[in-house]
């Protein structure tokens, strides 16, 4: 593993870790959240995980976000972030919790989160996985990595914290902790509270409502691209998705459920592909359709996925 650096941060194209969790045998003990806690002042807010204990994990992050610390002893530059990463999850005590992960002894973990250097850092968030950054970041940009967790955290209602001793409540130089986020825009609490109840046709009219009153509320239109797909995919079976799209392969409904859904389970290059493929025998009001749709799939995993630059670019040549 190299310690090249990869600037930037995305929060979307989450990937559903279900499958991981699933397959995780708990270990016969454990502590805390549910893995080896890091050093009595820390105890609820950085923890050790390994394959068989990230299940806990996974749980709790649909509480408090979880900030996935991917490291190797030998990589100076792993040791030297952990230690910044240490120093920020006890500042903002309690709004995030640290998990590390040494990534040659976790080798499922290693891929579930794609990790080819360390240090590699992600999130997870309601038990969806998020990649962050490579390498290691001076601490304002670690900061404001930091911070945009916690901003798409509370875009999906996970706001909670994790209760902390009274001497984890200052940083390193005894000042307090940073102060709680400001509360949420009213039409974005109403499409998250719509969200908890499972209310997605709700929470969609609010996002419109929001982007209305703010055409350049990203924020919003991001919302709404994830909560339609929510509300498309809702009831319906994959396997069922699946075959009706293999036994009509021109019909653009079909194509654009099983994109729904290959998308949804992480499967982003295959949702672009089908659609990009089905495009140019399509007539104009499938041609639009199509458009339409890939056009929210993008919304969905995030203009700075490079996946989203390439398929936006074999669209454009479609089109023109």
């Amino acid at each position: 593993m190299s310690d090249d650096r990869t600037r930037g941060v995305s929060l979307r194209g989450a990937v559903d870790l279900s499958s991981l969790v699933s397959r995780a045998e708990k270990p016969a003990a454990a502590s805390g959240a549910g893995a080896e806690s890091e050093g009595s002042g820390a105890s609820r807010l950085v923890v050790s995980v390994d394959d068989r204990s990230f299940n806990d994990l996974v749980e709790l992050s649909g509480t408090v976000p979880v900030v996935v610390d991917l490291w190797a002893e030998w990589a100076e530059q792993s040791t030297r972030l952990s230690a910044a990463l240490i120093k920020l999850v006890r500042e903002y005590a309690g709004r995030f919790v640290l998990a590390r992960v040494e990534a040659e002894r976790s080798p499922q973990l290693a891929r579930a989160f794609q990790a080819q250097q360390v240090p590699t850092v992600a999130a997870v968030i309601a038990g969806r996985p998020i990649g962050l950054f490579v390498g290691e970041l001076p601490e304002p940009e670690l900061r404001d990595a930091i911070e945009q967790v916690l901003a798409f955290a509370a875009q999906n209602g996970v706001t909670g914290t994790v209760p902390v001793d009274d001497a984890d409540d200052a940083d390193a130089s005894g000042e307090p902790a940073a102060p709680a986020e400001p509360p949420l825009p009213p039409l974005h609490q109403e499409a998250f509270d719509a969200i908890d109840r499972g209310d997605y046709p709700a929470a969609i009219e609010a996002y419109k409502k929001a982007i209305a009153q703010n055409p350049a509320d990203d924020d919003a239109k991001a919302g709404l691209a994830q909560v339609s797909l929510l509300d498309r995919l809702q009831g319906k079976v994959l396997e069922d998705v699946r075959a009706a799209a293999a036994a009509a392969p021109a019909d653009v409904e079909a194509q654009l459920d099983v994109a729904d859904v290959d998308l949804s389970g992480g499967h982003v290059e295959d949702a672009f592909d089908r659609l990009l493929a089905l495009f140019p025998a399509l007539d104009a009001e499938g041609k639009a359709r199509v458009r339409e749709r890939i056009v929210e799939l993008f919304e969905v995993v995030g203009s700075a996925d490079p996946r989203v630059a390439k398929a936006r670019g074999r669209l454009a040549n479609l089109l023109y």
